[in-house]
């Protein structure tokens, strides 16, 4: 079990769920992680749910914004990095080839919120932590275990989250000749960069993929099918990673779920 306290600049702190129907989503993710929640009132009447792992925060189901509702769209899980200034982070990102998409604003006194669209697309949320500083586990069966961008252009993508973190990067080179690139802090790999190729960028927009760990991704998709999912990739081992699978909740989300420890 991997408890967190806090994270450094540049770590994935977090992950949330934005989708159509909140109550609905409990339920699907709570067959699939075993997740107990709390549920809190928006300021709009509406609600949203603290996903726990025991009385560790994992997570957040959030209703969608008006946009999204208006707009009919599916759920979509979000990711986080951690930084010490989330307003300098925004100052900058034009200067390293992205946009400001949200924010900076400040949530309550749990922390300050950025949204920004790397280069070639992929919504990028940033975190500087309040009384709230991510995720409380990492890497083990129903927490966060890792994230990765999808996007058609994966150097302009990893050269704007190097400007504005300062990650050191490792790439892997594969064997349809791209290059599966991580980000690094301090010694250890926090996310991934991979090539959205263009057959795939016809039918899938740039974005993050989240990874959550399981103890057995059979017995997760098994799951997952009965709770209503859809399967978008099948299990397949993954060397270096382990056992993975990709799945579609029945609002539209997507996620992935890997064996946890792996890797």
């Amino acid at each position: 079990m991997t408890v967190r306290t806090g994270y450094a600049a540049g770590e994935v702190s977090w992950a949330d769920l934005q989708t159509p129907d909140v109550e609905a989503a409990k339920s699907f993710y709570s067959a699939v992680f075993g997740w107990r929640y709390e549920d809190l009132p928006t300021p709009d009447g509406r609600s949203y749910s603290k996903a726990f792992l025991a009385d560790d925060l994992v997570t957040v189901i959030a209703p969608q914004n008006p946009q999204q509702e208006a707009a009919g769209a599916p759920g979509q899980w979000n990711i986080y990095f951690a930084a010490d200034d989330a307003r300098a982070i925004a100052e900058e990102a034009p200067n390293a080839g992205g946009s400001v998409q949200f924010g900076p604003e400040a949530v309550a006194d749990t922390g300050v919120m950025v949204f920004l669209e790397a280069p070639g697309g992929g919504t990028t949320g940033v975190w500087q932590a309040g009384t709230h500083f991510g995720s409380a586990r990492q890497n083990e069966a129903g927490a966060l275990a890792w994230a990765e961008l999808l996007t058609p252009e994966p150097q302009p993508a990893v050269g704007f989250l190097q400007q504005l973190f300062g990650h050191e990067v490792t790439e892997y080179p594969q064997g349809d000749g791209g290059t599966y690139t991580t980000l690094m802090v301090n010694g250890t790999e926090v996310a991934g960069i991979a090539p959205l190729a263009a057959d795939d960028y016809a039918s899938r927009k740039a974005g993050w993929q989240v990874y959550f760990g399981v103890s057995s991704v059979a017995e997760a998709v098994e799951a997952a099918v009965a709770a209503g999912a859809a399967v978008l990739v099948e299990p397949e081992a993954i060397e270096e990673a382990g056992t993975v699978a990709t799945l579609k909740d029945p609002q539209g989300g997507v996620f992935s779920v890997v064996e946890a420890g792996a890797g």
